[in-house]
């Protein structure tokens, strides 16, 4: 797929730098760079200004108010055009206003300001956001909520449960008990095209928001190929065996920490038959129908959420550029 990266998070080109990851020195030099600058997470929230990422400098009060954040130490993310950037996370900070009921939502529509920064700079929900950052603002907060929750969900040595160190600047826990290493993880997910004649399979899950369709998607298994965990999935969840896979693009979805496999399907049949402790409905949809779903004037089904891999496979399906 020649425009696969063109996807949301699908990156930018940041060099990651890993070799200062591991040398000291070097770490403590990119740290004190005048040059070097910080993502600020609040709570896995970014701090936006507009439609940017607002970056902090290193010596920035707000880094060294003690608000015990996930770790203390900022991670390292790379190099920006030799400039050094960093994430760091100031989650122990409580605003005075803050509204506990909007926090957690699958899109949360609060902005937290803090008093020490810019007016206009606020944390936001990064879904919210996701679609009108650039491609270096995006793929540094992608990284950047990524690493940090991966902390917040491994703080224990999952070997012998003692707590384990930050290392390597953020990119790994090593236990000091039984010396075992741990690396950020990250979940491979198959997200599917699966397509018969001229309509593509949709589904919905219980809970989702009426009109809510996507693509249908599932975990894969250890020991499992993409295109194995592809017809596996459909075929549990809405009983169409599929033919011929093929991978199209891959997205970053850090929420928490998925690498969503984008890939097309030819289903072998049409019938459906779902699971419903899975999927709570499937349907094809024409390609006709779905251009009126993205027209937003379909009658049940709406538009897939832009930003999303779905979102962006479907509307290269529809424009016939999925080669």
């Amino acid at each position: 797929m020649k425009n696969a990266e063109q996807v949301t998070f699908g990156g930018s080109g940041l060099d990651r730098a890993a070799h200062v990851r591991e040398d000291a020195a070097a770490l403590q030099a990119a740290i004190a760079d005048p040059k070097a600058r910080c993502v600020l997470i609040w709570r896995g929230k970014p701090l936006v200004s507009d439609d940017t990422l607002a970056l902090v400098a290193m010596d920035h009060p707000v880094l060294h108010a003690g608000y015990g954040g996930v770790i203390d130490d900022p991670v390292f993310l790379g190099l920006d055009n030799a400039a050094p950037r960093f994430a760091c996370d100031i989650s122990g900070w409580t605003p005075d206003d803050i509204d506990t009921a909007s926090l957690g939502l699958f899109l949360d529509p609060s902005e937290q300001a803090h008093p020490s920064l810019p007016q206009g700079q606020v944390f936001a929900e990064l879904r919210r956001m996701m679609t009108r950052l650039n491609r270096r603002d995006a793929e540094l907060a992608a990284t950047a909520k990524a690493v940090l929750s991966w902390h917040h969900r491994h703080g224990f040595c999952a070997k012998c449960g003692q707590p384990s160190d930050v290392s390597h600047a953020g990119w790994q826990r090593t236990c000091p008990t039984c010396g075992t290493h741990h690396f950020p993880r990250t979940d491979p997910v198959v997200i599917m095209l699966i397509t018969h004649g001229h309509s593509v399979l949709m589904g919905r899950s219980p809970g989702w928001p009426p009109g809510m369709y996507s693509l249908l998607a599932g975990f894969v298994e250890p020991g499992e190929t993409l295109e194995a965990a592809v017809r596996r999935e459909v075929m549990e969840e809405a009983g169409v065996p599929v033919g011929e896979v093929q991978y199209l693009s891959s997205q970053p979805w850090p929420f928490p920490a998925s690498l969503m496999f984008g890939c097309a399907g030819e289903a072998l049949a049409r019938e459906i038959t779902i699971d419903p402790v899975e999927i709570e409905h499937a349907c094809w949809v024409t390609r006709d129908e779905m251009m009126t779903v993205f027209a937003g004037e379909h009658p049940v089904i709406k538009p897939a959420r832009k930003g999303a891999i779905a979102h962006f496979l479907l509307e290269n399906w529809l424009a016939d550029t999925l080669d």
